[in-house]
């Protein structure tokens, strides 16, 4: 391959100055999409002590949407920044430690970011076209991105702080435009106004009022049975209905059994809450049913009690999962029956799911049958 002649990369576009601004924007979103992405992974994953509130009931719908966003926003920026420095990466390299150092730690930045994004997009998706577990390799690969990125930045300490601030001599305004008459104010407005584009076109899955632009992303919140969107259907979990005998057990201290009439006979109570997806999408639901703490009242359960909750799903990796006792405390924690005014649809889990407030969707299991009560 021959290398562009040197003159080519005269241009005051690819200058320090102009790569330390726009670093500082895809610096900016790569934290905010790491700490959000961190506690999403938390969440589903919860360390033992790591308390998780269930408070405030939306925090999660506000993250996981924040996550998805800036992950999105990150492509357009780390494509503006690459260009940026690209003259670099076609210069001799010096043959000493910094610099080798430097190299590598652009290598390991780029090429994992660049991976990280791309199936994390595809996540949003829901195609899987890899061998790997996509939860925990996104997790790794986020530690990896931020190690790299600390090795750059103090390797390029001394060139960021010396192009930080906007001097006399790098103003836009000072310097010649490139042979295109972009200037170096017009390049950074393309790209914000690129980033922003971008982002109001994906934010619209979990920011309802912005769902009629929301062109990039793979989800209408409102479109699904009975106004809500499904991940996984019912035929997809082997889940094809109940037959006539089936019974709702609570495993505790007094074993609770109880059919579908009878637990419609129990105290109904209500919640608003929304579902939100690791995909990013999320939309608020009116729903009824029974409170888990009521149930573990019933059967004589401390009232922070861990809970085990078991759905008739066949496979999978979340036929089962487990309420943290502030969550079977909550008090709009359901063992939720209707949705919506109506019965649950058989793909949002009739004849029950769980409801809970700050909680991933892939932990509001449906298709319940049984609560255990965790000692």
């Amino acid at each position: 391959m021959k290398l562009p002649a040197p003159p080519t990369f005269s241009s005051p576009l690819h200058h320090p100055r102009v790569a330390t601004v726009i670093g500082r924007w895809l610096g900016t979103t790569v934290v905010v999409c790491f700490l959000t992405g961190l506690y999403s992974h938390f969440l589903q994953d919860t360390p033992s002590w790591l308390p998780v509130p269930s408070r405030p009931a939306n925090l999660y719908r506000v993250t996981q949407g924040v996550h998805v966003i800036s992950g999105t926003v990150a492509v357009p920026l780390l494509l503006a920044k690459l260009w940026t420095v690209y003259p670099k990466l076609f210069a001799k390299p010096d043959l000493n430690l910094a610099k080798l150092i430097e190299r590598l730690s652009i290598l390991v930045l780029v090429s994992s970011m660049a991976l990280e994004l791309f199936i994390g997009f595809v996540n949003t998706l829901q195609w899987y076209p890899w061998p790997f577990p996509f939860r925990q390799t996104h997790y790794a690969l986020a530690w990896i991105i931020v190690g790299a990125l600390l090795v750059h930045l103090a390797v390029k300490l001394p060139l960021i702080r010396a192009n930080w601030r906007r001097t006399p001599e790098r103003r836009p305004e000072s310097l010649p435009a490139e042979t295109t008459g972009l200037t170096r104010r017009g390049l950074f407005r393309t790209v914000a106004g690129a980033a922003t584009l971008v982002g109001i076109t994906t934010a619209g899955q979990s920011a309802t009022p912005l769902g009629s632009v929301a062109v990039l992303a793979p989800r209408k919140p409102n479109i699904g049975p009975q106004g809500l969107p499904v991940n996984r259907t019912a035929e997809a979990a082997g889940v094809t209905g109940i037959g006539a005998d089936w019974r709702f057990t609570v495993v505790g201290p007094r074993q609770l059994s109880y059919s579908l009439d009878e637990l419609r006979n129990l105290t109904q109570s209500r919640s608003a809450l929304p579902i939100a997806c690791v995909e990013g999408w999320s939309q608020g639901a009116r729903w009824e049913g029974v409170r888990v703490r009521d149930l573990l009242e019933l059967c004589g359960a401390p009232a922070r009690s861990r809970v085990r909750v078991v759905s008739m799903e066949k496979g999978g990796f979340y036929g089962t999962s487990e309420l943290p006792e502030e969550f079977a405390a909550d008090p709009l924690t359901l063992l939720a029956l209707r949705l919506n005014g109506v019965e649950l649809a058989l793909d949002h889990g009739f004849p029950a799911r769980i409801i809970a407030p700050n909680r991933p969707g892939v932990l509001q299991t449906k298709w319940v049958h049984r609560l255990e009560v965790v000692a």
